[in-house]
């Protein structure tokens, strides 16, 4: 894996969100935004950090950041995610896990005893310039909101 770090760009991308509606990186220039990968949707971790998020994301709009999650799972799967736990924000699809790899998200992980190639649960906090500002990578899932409106409420 081959993290990208603070004070690079952060990709361009277009993905398909939950309502199968293509959701591009550039369309929130000049905005920050958080972009978080999770391994698979409707999963305890998750669940717990989505629903974190949802909680949050008044604070996070006041601080004018907006929430974008990706994983593998397809539009249907993410709809389903999004309708079960309402949640607030767009879920992107990347099957092929091309994005997770340009992260540098995408790797070998561990789980009881297998080893296996996923998505590391990483998030990104992308300036108004498309610059990387802060990468979040130690966190438990159910805290990772607080863990990023910690650093943002920091920066005030």
């Amino acid at each position: 894996m081959d993290l990208l770090k603070i004070g690079a760009i952060a990709p361009q991308f277009c993905l398909l969100n939950q309502h199968d509606q293509q959701v591009c990186l550039k369309d929130f220039q000049g905005r920050k935004v958080l972009v978080y990968f999770y391994p698979k949707a409707l999963t305890p971790g998750c669940t717990a950090q989505a629903c974190g998020l949802r909680d949050a994301k008044t604070a996070l709009d006041q601080l004018g950041v907006v929430i974008l999650g990706i994983s593998p799972d397809k539009p249907k799967k993410l709809a389903q995610f999004v309708e079960k736990k309402e949640l607030n924000f767009d879920l992107l699809s990347d099957p092929e896990h091309q994005i997770a790899e340009e992260f540098g998200v995408w790797g070998e992980k561990k789980f009881m005893g297998k080893t296996y190639h996923g998505i590391h649960r990483i998030s990104f906090l992308i300036n108004e310039q498309g610059v990387i500002e802060q990468v979040f990578d130690k966190f438990k899932s159910g805290e990772h909101h607080q863990v990023v409106l910690d650093y943002l409420l920091a920066d005030q």
